[in-house]
This record gives structure tokens, sequence and C-alpha cells, in this order.
């Protein structure tokens, strides 16, 4: 795989995951509505998928990148960010809002820690360290955006 294509998947996988999770947590206990979680995972998949493209395009032209590879760590950036988040509509469309949420939680934690144990080996690093680390990130991100969500839930709606 090529470097900026490894940049652009590493990106596009844990920041599609952990915060498509986080915005599904937090829409669902402050809305517990199934269209509205299905209409921001298809918003934050093209929103944030070019918000982070054009994120990435910046930094690797400031890193003083070619432009070939500006474009292929942008473009990857943007295909990785936008499968991974909207890859977890399925759920919604196919299952009850409960399970769908259940479902996305152990999905994330799945994606995850296959990614993490897969940069620990070809990094040489303790795989349960760099796991556990990725893994405790999302679920902080999961526990803020239930208590935010909540509050939003009781003060907005």
């Amino acid at each position: 795989m090529n470097e900026q294509v490894k940049k652009g998947f590493g990106f596009g996988i844990a920041s599609g995951i952990i915060t498509t999770l986080g915005l599904i947590i937090g829409l669902y206990f402050s809305t517990y509505s199934k269209a509205v979680i299905i209409g921001g995972i298809l918003i934050i998949a093209i929103s944030d998928a070019m918000s982070d493209s054009l994120g990435m395009h910046i930094s690797e032209e400031f890193a003083g990148k070619s432009v070939k590879d500006i474009w292929v760590a942008s473009g990857s950036t943007f295909f990785f960010k936008f499968l991974f988040a909207i890859i977890f509509a399925v759920w919604f469309l196919f299952f009850e809002l409960q399970t769908a949420i259940i479902f996305s939680i152990i999905w994330g934690i799945f994606l995850l820690v296959i990614f993490s144990y897969y940069l620990a080996k070809i990094q040489k690093n303790p795989s349960f360290k760099v796991i556990s680390e990725h893994v405790f990130i999302m679920i902080l991100v999961i526990v803020i955006t239930y208590f935010v969500g909540n509050f939003i839930g009781k003060v907005f709606v």
C-alpha cells in the first residue's frame, strides 16, 4: 500500500469510526430517532470526510509533498473516512434502533481492534498497548457523547 494511501486509510478508519460512533450515541440519547441518526451519519460521512480530506490536503502541502502525493493522501482520506462512516448506516437500515446501537458499538470496537492490532504488528509494538490505547479513546468518546446527548435531550428536546 502506497504511503499516502496508508495515511488516508489510517486517518479515515480511526476518525470514521470514532466520530461516527460519537455522533450516533449523542443523537440516540438526545432524540431516540432512527431517522435523525441515519441523517446524521449521512451528513457526517460527507461533510466530515470532505473537511478531513481538506485538512490532509493542507497538511501535505505544508509538509512540501508533491502534487501527486497531496492528492493521493487527500483523496484516500476522503474515501476511507466516508466508507468507515457510512457503513454504520447499514445497522440502522436493517435493525431496530436499540439493536443497531449495540451493533454499531460492537462493530466499531471490532474494526478498531483489528486495525490497532495490524498497526502494532507493522510497527513492532506491543499489540495490547496499542489496542487498549485506541479502544480507551473510543470508549471515552462514547461516554462523553452519552452524557452530552442526555443533557441535550433533557434541556432542548
